[in-house]
């Protein structure tokens, strides 16, 4: 499977520039081969967050019919990073997932909320647990955001179901992107998967992003990575890798969940 992960400055309460930003790398990178995209966390209006109750998305209305039209014109997979979204009276922090003819494959609402970044006094928290989802090709992948990382127990579930690879899409501060690295790593090793860690980078005038965008095999071994300045990945991954780690070392069959507390 071929996977193209694009790293990129997110410019705050300007969704029109940020979705012409998406479109001219997607002209750029995207080809035949391509089989799935994967898009930073909040790329509508980034972390704009006091103005966020005005330029939310609405039901994911804008922000998936701009993606699934680039899914459809390129034919690809996307994992649609995730969006500012507004549902009723609360404003979501929403991931999606787009298949390449169009349709809604996944979406998840971001459980937990950053008080470093001052999250929950301007979004909700969702209240499900991210599920395993399949794309085109048929292979089960689930779909988790930033801070989410760092609570192990939310990929644990869509892997026991059988997902084979972890998206994490972010937003990510430069200050902690040994933990970043560390976390993906920890998360593709526990659950013998393959992780997809997408970040954003550049300087919003408050925080300064990452980037290390990175793809890690179910081995903890590093793919491909990136530094921190606006960049894409293009590789390819085998999920061969992923049943054969299964069979090496078991971990699903050997949990011991009534034990746990």
């Amino acid at each position: 499977m071929n996977i193209e992960v694009f790293q990129f400055k997110i410019e705050p309460a300007n969704v029109s520039l940020n979705e012409e930003n998406i479109v001219n790398w997607f002209s750029k990178f995207v080809t035949s081969e391509t089989d799935v995209v994967v898009l930073p966390e909040m790329w509508n209006n980034g972390y704009a967050l006091p103005q966020l109750k005005e330029l939310a998305d609405t039901q994911l209305s804008r922000s998936y019919e701009f993606i699934s039209k680039l899914a459809i014109q390129y034919d690809v997979d996307i994992i649609a990073g995730s969006v500012s979204n507004s549902m009723k009276e609360d404003v979501y922090n929403t991931a999606f997932a787009v298949s390449k003819n169009g349709y809604l494959i996944n979406s998840y609402d971001k459980v937990h909320l950053v008080p470093m970044l001052d999250e929950p006094s301007f979004l909700t928290a969702g209240n499900a647990v991210p599920e395993a989802f399949n794309l085109t090709n048929g292979v089960k992948a689930t779909q988790i955001i930033c801070y989410d990382l760092r609570f192990p127990e939310l990929l644990r579930y869509p892997a026991r179901k059988d997902a084979e690879i972890a998206f994490y899409v972010a937003q990510w501060p430069q200050a902690r992107v040994s933990h970043w690295i560390a976390l993906l790593k920890a998360r593709a090793i526990e659950n013998d998967m393959f992780v997809v860690g997408c970040n954003a980078c550049g300087d919003d005038g408050q925080t300064e992003y990452a980037g290390h965008s990175i793809v890690i095999n179910p081995n903890g071994e590093i793919v491909a990575q990136l530094e921190d300045k606006p960049d894409h990945i293009s590789c390819g991954i085998n999920l061969d890798e992923v049943s054969n780690q299964r069979e090496n070392i078991p971990v699903f069959k050997n949990l011991r969940p009534h034990l746990y507390k």
